[in-house]
């Protein structure tokens, strides 16, 4: 099955990529290897919160599948409008907006990695990083960045 009917089937509908926010690109192509820069957790409006004080892991993970979705959306974008060029997610790096006492940034990021495994079976397995930030842009739970290979 094509990734694009994957993530269909799944009732995911990838959003445009998100233009950059400030003087940065969302992506930079070598080769084919994506680095997508840090997408922050948007959907209809943006998910706020610091896990450990005003949001659960639940829904911290619910914000990290978002990011997970806006990286897929700049992947798609960087492969000209065609997802199913996406080889295999490399890495992920997540950062959760979080205390100084919670110690569950792994699961919050799991949002995200449990959906590409899902959506990507085992192209979406990748290596990751998830830590804790004191704060992020906007006030946003999570932004998370990655690395892909595309054909």
């Amino acid at each position: 099955m094509s990734i694009a009917a994957k993530l269909e089937s799944l009732g995911v509908t990838l959003p445009d990529a998100p233009a950059p926010a400030a003087n940065y690109v969302p992506f930079v192509r070598i080769g084919n290897i994506v680095y997508v820069s840090g997408q922050i957790s948007k959907d209809d409006g943006l998910i706020t919160g610091k896990l450990g004080d005003d949001m659960d892991i639940e829904a911290g993970a619910a914000a990290a599948k978002v990011c997970a979705i806006n990286l897929l959306a700049q992947v798609k974008a960087a492969c000209g409008g065609d997802i199913d060029k996406l080889v295999r997610v490399i890495k992920l790096t997540g950062f959760v907006n979080s205390t100084a006492d919670f110690t569950a940034q792994p699961q919050v990021i799991n949002g995200a990695s449990d959906f590409l495994v899902e959506a990507l079976g085992e192209a979406g397995r990748h290596s990751r990083s998830a830590v804790s930030a004191a704060s992020l842009p906007l006030g946003v739970a999570v932004e998370i960045e990655g690395i892909f290979e595309i054909a």
